[in-house]
């Protein structure tokens, strides 16, 4: 397939590799030209509506700022529109329920297909081409786009035709990702303070009844103190939490605990932690119960 790719940071340049690998033509744009950012294989466009030809465009970016900007305000939606064959396009990012409706709306009138199909995994996940994808929209457009989504994920994830429910599962899932590093600075904090060493109560948790991979991953970054470079930066974190309020408010549905880690993301942004891992969230238990963190 003709394949256009927006967004190659920590997760995209694995993901737009995969599709190279795969056998597919890739462009790829990046809002910020960095030279070596293309993977080997793939066409580095100069404007992003190059990126908007072709059979598929799958996007990644940080935010809504940036979709909107990147999609919506640089024409370049407008632009596929308007080409004798609209592209599907396929959003990866994590973005709030509002702007998945209103970019629902915008592509159905535009004539553009729209898939939703935000992401589970981290970096190395990305690049190994292992990724959970949750995915939702029309029919006819989920079916046109799923070699690519085959070509980055072990499997995709059907949440319907309606894309935003799809973002509403990777909300929910990045808010239960960030309660389980809480438990575990919390816990940790707790063992610490009773002359139990953080590794040693983690590796045996980890090892047991919380033998899941963010439990796994998370547990040894905190057991370490390994926060740099970040996989997915506590800032990112501190995003989704704010998405997972501002949808539960939507449908009065209270989070009391999305509440708690706001505040403590907020408190460890406060500390300059932004740009460190999600993980560095266990240096605010830490240093609230005056340890080292």
């Amino acid at each position: 397939m003709e394949v256009g790719f927006i967004g190659l940071g920590t997760m995209g340049r694995g993901i737009a590799a995969n599709l190279v690998a795969a056998g597919h033509r890739v462009r790829v744009w990046n809002r910020s030209p960095r030279p070596g950012a293309a993977p080997d294989g793939a066409v580095l466009v100069a404007q992003v509506t190059d990126a908007f030809a072709g059979d598929a465009v799958l996007s990644m970016l940080a935010n809504d700022e940036a979709v909107r900007s990147v999609v919506l305000d640089s024409g370049a939606l407008a632009a596929a529109a308007g080409s004798g064959k609209p592209p599907v396009h396929v959003n990866l990012a994590t973005i709030s329920v509002d702007l998945a409706r209103e970019l629902t709306q915008i592509h159905r009138a535009s004539g553009v297909g729209y898939v939703a199909a935000p992401v589970f995994g981290r970096p190395d996940v990305a690049a190994a081409g292992k990724l959970h994808v949750v995915a939702a929209g029309a029919p006819e457009a989920l079916a046109a786009v799923q070699p690519l989504l085959d070509a980055i994920g072990q499997r995709t994830w059907p949440f319907g035709d309606e894309p935003y429910r799809a973002n509403v599962v990777k909300i929910a899932g990045n808010f239960m990702l960030g309660s389980a590093i809480e438990a575990m600075a919390e816990a940790t904090a707790l063992a610490r303070g009773h002359g139990v060493a953080a590794a040693d109560l983690l590796d045996m948790l980890t090892g047991t009844l919380f033998a899941a991979p963010v439990y796994k991953n998370y547990g040894a970054l905190i057991a370490a103190g390994s926060y740099e470079p970040a996989a997915f930066a506590l800032s990112l974190g501190l995003k989704d939490i704010k998405l997972a309020l501002a949808a539960s408010e939507a449908v009065h549905a209270p989070m009391p605990f999305a509440s708690v880690l706001r505040d403590q993301l907020v408190d460890a942004i406060a500390q300059g932690d932004g740009a460190r891992d999600f993980a560095a969230l266990a240096k605010v238990a830490a240093r609230r119960a005056g340890q080292d963190g």
